[in-house]
């Protein structure tokens, strides 16, 4: 299964540099979406595939017995999803400001369009 998963973040990121090569503001928008997935795949497959025990301390216990899953990689996936959401709602409100201002999206002709 990590194979495969590690294949899957290898063509998500491939996926999202080439989008990020293009012309158009709106692909760059889905290559950063594009980039941010992989990212997520990327640490969830770094903290292993396994089906593990919930990380609780039993009633009565003074520590973890037995395997039990690693809580650190799911907070840093939360973690990484708020960002990429952040920076995916800021990124799509500056392309519609700049659409509004050169009525294009296209790189080229909103550099062609500044004073």
């Amino acid at each position: 299964m990590t194979p495969l998963m590690a294949l899957l973040v290898g063509v998500l990121y491939a996926a999202g540099i080439y989008m990020l090569l293009r012309r158009s503001i709106v692909k760059l928008i889905l290559g950063l979406v594009l980039l941010s997935h992989a990212a997520h795949l990327l640490i969830f497959t770094a903290g292993g595939l396994e089906w593990r025990r919930a990380p609780f301390i039993p009633p009565g216990a003074e520590r973890l017995t037995g395997v039990v899953a690693d809580p650190l990689p799911q907070a840093l996936i939360m973690t990484a999803i708020v960002i990429s959401f952040g920076v995916t709602a800021f990124a799509l409100v500056l392309v519609y400001r700049a659409h509004q201002a050169a009525s294009t999206d296209d790189w080229d002709e909103m550099r062609s369009s500044e004073p």
